[in-house]
């Protein structure tokens, strides 16, 4: 913890004996002074993961710019006011766009301890830390959250999570997945492994998390221990499509193991793995000709665009070229499914935007965490958020999807009468 912020916390604390002001602003200002430090951390994270990109004057184009007018968050001990840094993105197109984990636009009230302790694990704040820094935003509610009582809690979770993986899963109907290997800040003991994790959407149309395993991601015999597991448990079907990057080991396990399910790569980080292989100056112009692909209304024009961009790029840059060839066929996978899914088809945004704030940006921390520890803190952390993930857009065509119904470009093709 800052120091300065300690003393200027003990000042205050000597104020308070002497009556010069309430413990109860003395308890808010620590808060305040708490939430304020990890925002400034957050967006300082947010503008070096962005360094990289460059304004066509070669100018850093991710910077600070100010700040946002004061917002107050209610704390257990109190509202207390913040000021969010704001982020400007100087390019005139493709601009990224800062959303805070901590103070989401329409957030006023902290997080729940269930969210709360995971996240600052994931982080990577070690458990000594924990007491003093949720009694700062969480007040009278954090009465009890000892460094003892937060073990104990911990090991309660550790208890559901390991009853949660031995459970039946043989009523269970999923039409879609989402599978993405993840990486945090706290280290596991093997630092080449990473959080394995699927998320599934269900016939009504909710989704859910589905796994959660330690192993590496582009290994086959990781992903063969996941989804076997699922098999062990009762899942006899797969779903009908897959969504995922190219570069899991998932793949040749699904293929194994799941046969009939159809893959979907992943549009957001095959943009990023093209753009890596061309230069700065010209990706803003390479993103629009990807954007125009995936967004196109039917397969065809989708096609002629993939075809386009090869025949501009290849010459100088086969490499950007080869990465797009090579999943031409699985890329398009979406078109033959209902329109109203498919902007929850083309990218792992239901994981990616899950562990957006806690997954690995920088350097992992010293410490390592345990493998049972940080399994059930991303559980926990995912089953917290899961209580508002929404439902997919045209639920009531996931019926069809289970039946069998052919979709072109979208739209249902009707059997000949």
């Amino acid at each position: 913890m800052d120091k300065s912020n300690v003393v200027r916390f003990e000042t205050q604390a000597s104020a308070v004996a002497e009556g010069k002001v309430g413990l109860e602003h003395l308890l808010r200002e620590g808060a305040r002074r708490l939430l304020q430090q990890a925002i400034e951390n957050e967006v300082d994270e947010f503008v070096a993961a962005h360094a990289s990109s460059r304004t066509p004057e070669d100018r850093q184009a991710v910077v600070r710019n100010g700040s946002l007018p004061p917002r107050k968050i209610l704390t257990g001990i109190g509202p207390v006011e913040v000021r969010q840094p704001r982020v400007r993105d100087q390019r005139d197109t493709e601009r990224v766009t800062f959303i805070s984990g901590l103070l989401p636009r329409y957030l006023r009230r902290v997080p729940s301890v269930d969210a709360l302790i995971p996240a600052l694990y994931l982080r990577g704040v070690s458990t000594g830390d924990f007491t003093e820094a949720l009694e700062s935003i969480l007040g009278p509610h954090a009465a009890g959250l000892s460094a003892a009582n937060i073990v104990r809690l911990k090991e309660g979770w550790e208890a559901e999570y390991e009853q949660w993986t031995r459970r039946d899963l043989s009523a269970k109907r999923y039409v879609y997945w989402w599978a993405d290997g993840v990486y945090f800040n706290v280290r596991l003991e093997d630092q080449r492994r990473c959080i394995l994790v699927v998320m599934g959407a269900l016939a009504d149309g909710t989704k859910e998390l589905i796994a959660v395993i330690d192993g590496e991601r582009e290994s086959k015999l990781s992903w063969l221990d996941v989804l076997r597991q699922l098999k062990a448990h009762g899942l006899p079907k797969g779903p009908a499509l897959a969504v995922g990057d190219g570069g899991l080991g998932f793949w040749a396990a699904l293929a194994e193991e799941y046969p009939q399910t159809r893959e979907q790569r992943c549009w957001v980080h095959k943009t990023a793995n093209i753009l890596d292989k061309l230069p700065k100056t010209l990706q803003p112009t390479a993103k629009d000709k990807i954007h125009q692909m995936y967004l196109s209304p039917t397969k065809e024009l989708a096609l002629k665009a993939f075809d386009s961009f090869v025949s501009l790029y290849d010459a100088k840059y086969p490499k950007a070229c080869e990465c797009l060839l090579k999943d031409r066929e699985v890329l398009f996978s979406f078109y033959d499914f209902p329109a109203a899914h498919w902007q929850h088809l083309r990218t792992t945004n239901p994981i990616e935007s899950t562990f957006a704030t806690v997954r690995l940006r920088t350097e992992r921390t010293k410490g390592c965490g345990s493998r049972k520890a940080t399994l059930t803190m991303v559980w926990q952390l995912a089953r917290a958020a899961q209580k508002g993930w929404r439902r997919l857009n045209g639920a009531e065509l996931l019926g069809k999807v289970i039946e069998g119904a052919v979709f072109v470009d979208g739209e249902e093709k009707k059997a000949a009468a």
